[in-house]
């Protein structure tokens, strides 16, 4: 879900009003508050920090921190989040079973509707998701899960079985392979009976 890059001009140009930026990554950002004036935001998190992508992460390596600066601005009435990845991971490679690097670094830009009817006010090539599908908390503001979208697209990212191009599948074999014995089709012997009936 990569962004094109007239999209990324379009961020790095915003006027939007800064939001404070803050030590931790936000969990949210509230809409009521910050969808007409814009939202900004840039850290380092540490990809731990996520707690689906944590379970896929490599323990025999330590994970480095991964830039983010991210972007909710609206643009032709439609209202946009924009971010850019700027890391890397550590997993376990399938074949092998040691670390392999998995880099992060890439730039999104997902329009966030309000119904299925301003799909038309996006092009073709827009990722977008319908708000009412990503909100799902009850409370008395609107809360983008803005953490959250972020680790869904860094989990659309890695592979599902990272292996390194170039290694052997790790097999350790005990004992001797069994030879399969040959054993007679039982379909043989009605072969032989057809032309006696």
């Amino acid at each position: 879900m990569s962004s094109t890059p007239e999209s990324k001009s379009s961020v790095l140009k915003s006027d939007n009003k800064k939001a404070p930026v803050s030590a931790s990554m936000p969990e949210h950002i509230s809409l009521d508050k910050w969808a007409d004036s814009g939202y900004e935001w840039a850290g380092e998190v540490s990809p731990n920090s996520f707690k689906r992508l944590n379970a896929t992460l490599t323990t025999e390596r330590e994970q480095s921190n991964t830039q983010i600066s991210a972007n909710l601005y609206r643009r032709n009435n439609v209202l946009h989040l924009a971010f850019t990845l700027d890391g890397e991971v550590w997993l376990t490679c399938q074949r092998c079973l040691q670390p392999i690097n998995i880099d992060l670094s890439d730039d999104y830009d997902i329009a966030l509707l309000e119904n299925d009817s301003q799909v038309r006010l996006v092009n073709e090539e827009q990722d977008y998701l319908i708000l009412d599908e990503v909100i799902t908390e009850q409370s008395p503001e609107t809360l983008l899960p803005f953490k959250k979208l972020v680790e869904d697209e860094i989990l659309l990212k890695i592979p599902m079985a990272p292996k390194h191009d170039d290694c052997e599948m790790t097999v350790e074999q005990f004992g001797e392979i069994p030879e399969e014995e040959e054993t007679e089709n039982p379909f043989a012997a009605l072969a032989s009976l057809k032309g006696k009936l």
